[in-house]
């Protein structure tokens, strides 16, 4: 990137117009698998697109002289868009036949792509639908963690899965941006472990003025420009116990 991500005034999550505005923008295109007999907990497909996130930014092709490193250059000198499509049977077999990451939750599956232009993206991804992701908990999910991060979704707002999957997804990526070389590797040996958990309200205010990074939404879609997620927790990275670690499941 030309500049530091997480500076005040160059942060891409802010909804003010920037220079990032006038660069060509690109896309990270996810697809979750939403099939109509078993879709998945909206918590577990939260979680996994965030680590999702994370291992597309981890991937050894996305850094460096990597196959896509120049696509994800491209993508953070612009505003950081995320795209969240779903998926079933044979469009989702024919999502997994175009390069990219599929990452697996407990029951979730979500597969990232490599940036593609705003405009540009491949036909077997432009005909899915970004609608419908309607997902529910079918428990309320159990507490986060608290030695592993935690990444707080706004209370007072009504968002689809896919929509807060999106969002995760950005936290997640300023949790990364946050952390030293040493401590990506040792989250990303860990699993990426993390929790996605909507804030009770006195907690979010409480959150939203520490002095945390947060995540503005742009307004492209469903909400107004606003506070939309905080990250709470990524300087738990550096010593995960191991009780927290788990395998992570890509492909």
């Amino acid at each position: 990137m030309n500049s530091d991500p997480t500076s005040v005034n160059a942060s891409p999550f802010r909804s003010e117009p920037s220079a990032r505005d006038h660069a060509p923008q690109y896309v990270l295109p996810l697809v979750v698998r939403i099939e109509r007999a078993d879709p998945p907990a909206r918590t577990d497909a939260l979680e996994t697109a965030a680590r999702a996130v994370l291992v597309m930014l981890s991937d050894e092709r996305s850094v460096g002289d990597g196959e896509w490193a120049k696509a994800m250059r491209d993508w953070e000198d612009a505003r950081i868009r995320k795209v969240v499509r779903r998926a079933r049977g044979a469009e989702w077999r024919r999502a997994e036949g175009l390069a990219g990451i599929t990452v697996t939750g407990r029951a979730a599956e979500v597969r990232v792509f490599p940036p593609v232009p705003l405009d540009g993206w491949p036909k077997e991804l432009a005909k899915l639908q970004v609608s419908g992701t309607e997902l529910d908990d079918p428990e309320p999910p159990m507490d986060a963690d608290p030695s592993a991060p935690v990444l707080w979704v706004n209370p007072e707002l009504d968002m689809s899965a896919g929509k807060t999957m999106a969002q995760a997804g950005h936290a997640a990526q300023i949790a990364w941006w946050e952390l030293s070389d040493e401590e990506r590797d040792a989250w990303r040996e860990a699993g990426f472990p993390l929790a996605v958990r909507t804030a009770e309200p006195g907690r979010w205010r409480e959150l939203t003025t520490a002095g945390l990074p947060l995540v503005r939404d742009a307004g492209f879609t469903e909400i107004a420009p606003g506070t939309t997620v905080v990250v709470e927790g990524h300087q738990r990275v550096g010593a995960l116990p191991p009780r927290v670690r788990r395998p992570l499941v890509i492909r």
